[in-house]
């Protein structure tokens, strides 16, 4: 790619968007208030588990300000369709994964504590939520399924047509290579490890403002979610039944995802159909409360893994089982996580010849588990890199030594997990990771440590993912149900201005500065010259939104290749314009030349004269400087990194301080580098979050959610986060322009594994489950059960 000497690639330009952000000028879903604006409460279920015997209304139709309620029932009539998954996944013989209706409320029973019982509409919110205090639910318990590991075959079903609560069992690899290397290892690690349950908590919480046209049957939603387009698709046409020509899905501002605002949910759903029959905008906004019950959670795994060895430590091949939860009902993307998007990771920076994964995915009665930053790939490198640090401790050697006789060093590399690896230098990020963490000088500080009556660990996580999700033929033979290419468009102006609408979506990755950045770099315009639009159905073209750490990588690789064919064309029009043959323009630094002379045109004339055509032919060319471009890449991108995490124990009271945190990732070419690093910290914080104290849990028996608030669940503030050391090294990716990876979540992948190696090390410990609390690290320093 052609760049100017000054291209704003690289270079860490300051993000655009937050001047707006932080002067309180954006707009988030929860601002739009349209002309007769009415509001939503829900009924939820205060059990995890009942039958709905009957559903009482007459006092709280009676209620001031209520304008319409619905139930499930009146869905079922309208025939409204239940919410769709969006991923097949087969059973080790062949069948079809169990898909149980996902009613959008509920019908016939209820399956988790929040589950939608009923909605009102008000012309308040305080009349809204009066009025649901008022219907009267009669009840039938039935037994909670809540445990995971004894979901299958419980006495109680939490659906009638899943007797053993078992959605698929599921396996990957070559279990006979598996069977024979175990079979002649001189050495076997083994652990039993639960990838805690989390809580997605993003500043905004999830909130819709829907509103019907009668005039044209048309709907607008303004909604708080991640890719407006794919909402837009499985809400018509699996839903509602309704023409995607007459539905508009709009996602301004928003206050952060994670993951948790990509799916289709059961409130905008019913906001969208209910606006035709209440004939007003409807708008509901989650409160805190319901966003822990109902926002899809993620993680929820419980594994053993075993790694098998020769004598010299050399891996010969790994076995995994884990059981996953799908929570009551499929979400999304639930079904590809524990298994796609898991096990295809299990070779990690490895050379494992044979690996054989199986996974169980079972219902129980809490709200629905699905993608949550990292999305399979968090679960997969904390087994990896878990198993890797107890093999080092049980053949006796230096972890940093027993990887780096395992790392895969020559590319492309194809994992028996069915991945190939592109490009990659796994030894130049680790060697880089500990001269940065001074690991040369630990057993000085572990002696300070034990001096002053405390206990020091160190602890390595060399991780990697698959990101940039797509390429689509790749996932739709592994069960996708939809294509994972993005769109890009791109309009010059006449004035050499350009405005750029993309099908990705930003809250929060800084897509207005970055993917500006790339389109000014290859025109040679500033970088104020470009405008980003997207988040809108009604204005930028069909795309797959941002998740999976695929914007830059897919989405800006759309954009790229819609600016070459602005650039082809704008050739003709300067080969006219320079009277010569447009084989012989060049274009470079915002110029136009004529190869091997002075004879040039500056992009902004070119652009100009497509738009005031009488300078060129118009039978030659049409008018206009405008295309549009789809990529759906080849490959995914492989990010990849070392983590190093140390820290200081005190065992009379449990509390840990991390007293260095050392992050160097390998996410290929970097645009816009200060972005990256905020990123990688912000994911890094979430990662100590999920091994420090982060964790869901609910009580066996009644299936109440005992974390229903930040009361009770936990999350990192600043004094408990280190400051982030970072660096990185760059081998490009090879099958994208841009020689980008992606980096959004990476320091949620590979923090967990880093700290819990380094607490384990340091307590002497074979595992400490996350979170690792302040009590079990108590437990665990005094050998208290």
């Amino acid at each position: 790619m052609s760049v100017p000497p000054m291209s704003p690639i690289g270079q860490s330009v300051k993000r655009r968007e937050d001047a707006r952000f932080l002067t309180g000028a954006g707009q988030y879903t929860d601002d739009v208030v349209m002309h007769g604006q009415t509001y939503a409460a829900f009924l939820r279920s205060p059990h995890a588990h009942a039958r709905i015997k009957s559903i009482n209304l007459d006092a709280a139709r009676k209620a001031p300000g209520v304008v319409r309620i619905f139930t499930g029932q009146d869905l079922a009539d309208a025939k409204v369709g239940g919410l769709p998954c969006g991923w097949l996944i087969h059973s080790k013989d062949g069948a079809p994964m169990k898909e149980p209706p996902h009613p959008v409320l509920a019908q016939g029973k209820v399956r988790h504590v929040g589950d939608q019982v009923a909605m009102v509409v008000a012309e308040t919110l305080l009349q809204a939520k009066d009025a649901c205090e008022l219907i009267e639910v009669d009840y039938e318990e039935l037994p909670a399924v809540i445990d995971i590991t004894k979901a299958e075959g419980h006495a109680g079903s939490v659906h009638d047509d899943v007797p053993n609560n078992v959605c698929y069992d599921w396996g990957h690899g070559s279990k006979e290579a598996v069977d024979a290397a175990f079979a002649t290892a001189a050495h076997v690690s083994t652990l039993d490890i639960v990838n805690n349950r989390l809580i997605p908590n993003a500043m905004e919480p999830r909130a819709a403002n829907a509103s019907y046209t009668k005039h044209d049957e048309s709907y607008t939603l303004y909604v708080a979610n991640q890719n407006p387009h794919v909402e837009r698709l499985l809400m018509c046409a699996f839903v509602l039944g309704l023409p995607e020509s007459k539905v508009r899905v709009i996602a301004p501002d928003v206050g952060g995802g994670f993951g948790s605002k990509i799916f289709l949910y059961a409130e905008e759903t019913a906001l969208v159909w209910a606006s035709k029959h209440v004939g007003r905008p409807i708008k509901w906004t989650s409160d805190r409360s319901e966003a822990f019950l109902t926002d899809a959670h993620g993680r929820d795994h419980v594994t053993k893994v075993e790694l098998a060895m020769d004598a010299k430590g050399m891996f010969l091949a790994l076995r995994v089982k884990t059981i996953a939860n799908m929570g009551a009902y499929l979400s999304t993307f639930a079904s590809s996580v524990p298994t796609i998007l898991y096990a295809t990771l299990l070779a990690g920076q490895y050379k494992t010849p044979a690996i054989y994964a199986e996974v169980k995915a079972v219902f129980t009665n809490t709200a629905p588990v699905d993608a949550y930053r990292g999305a399979g790939r968090p679960e997969a490198t904390y087994v990896v890199e878990r198993i890797v640090e107890q093999a080092a401790r049980d053949m006796k050697m230096d972890p940093a030594a027993i990887r780096r006789q395992n790392f895969i060093t020559e590319f492309p590399y194809a994992t028996p997990v069915g991945l190939t690896y592109d490009t990659g230098d796994y030894e130049a990020h680790l060697a880089k990771a500990i001269e940065m963490a001074d690991v040369a000088g630990y057993p000085a500080r572990k002696s300070a440590s034990e001096a002053k009556g405390k206990k020091r660990g160190l602890g390595y996580s060399c991780y990697i993912e698959a990101c940039g999700l797509a390429p689509s033929n790749i996932a739709g033979a592994l069960g996708a149900r939809a294509g994972l290419f993005e769109a890009g468009e791109v309009r010059v102006h006449p004035t050499g201005t350009v405005t750029v609408f993309t099908g990705s979506h930003s809250h929060g990755q800084g897509h207005e500065t970055t993917f500006a950045q790339v389109v000014a770099a290859k025109l040679g315009i500033p970088v104020e010259n470009v405008e980003i639009v997207h988040g809108d159905t009604g204005r930028v073209p069909f795309g797959m939104g941002t998740y999976g750490s695929r914007s830059l990588s897919v989405g800006g690789t759309a954009i790229v290749k819609a600016v070459d064919k602005i650039i082809a064309k704008g050739k003709k029009i300067a080969a006219h314009l320079l009277e010569a043959a447009d084989t012989d323009i060049e274009f470079e630094n915002g110029v136009f030349k004529v190869a091997g002379t002075d004879k040039s045109v500056p992009f902004g004339s070119v652009s100009l004269t497509a738009y005031v055509p009488h300078n060129y032919p118009l039978d030659k060319l049409e008018p206009g400087l405008n295309e549009n471009a789809f990529y759906d890449p080849t490959n995914f991108t492989y990010p990849s990194g070392t983590y190093i995490c140390e820290v200081e124990v005190d065992p009379e009271t449990g509390k840990v301080q991390i007293e260095q945190f050392v992050a160097v990732d390998d996410f290929g070419n970097l645009v816009n580098p200060m972005i990256v690093a905020g990123q990688v910290q912000g994911g890094v914080a979430q990662g100590l979050g999920q091994a420090m104290m982060e964790g869901c849990a609910y009580d066996n028996e009644s299936g109440q959610l005992l974390t229903g608030s930040y009361m009770d669940y936990a999350m990192p503030r600043a004094s408990d986060i280190p400051g982030v050391k970072l660096s990185n090294t760059v081998t490009p990716c090879t099958h994208n322009p841009l020689g980008v990876k992606g980096c959004g979540e990476a320091g949620a992948i590979g923090s967990p594994p880093a700290y819990i190696n380094a607490l384990t090390d340091a307590l002497g410990v074979r595992e400490i489950a996350m979170p690792a609390t302040v009590e079990r690290v108590w437990r665990a320093a005094n050998n208290v059960a």
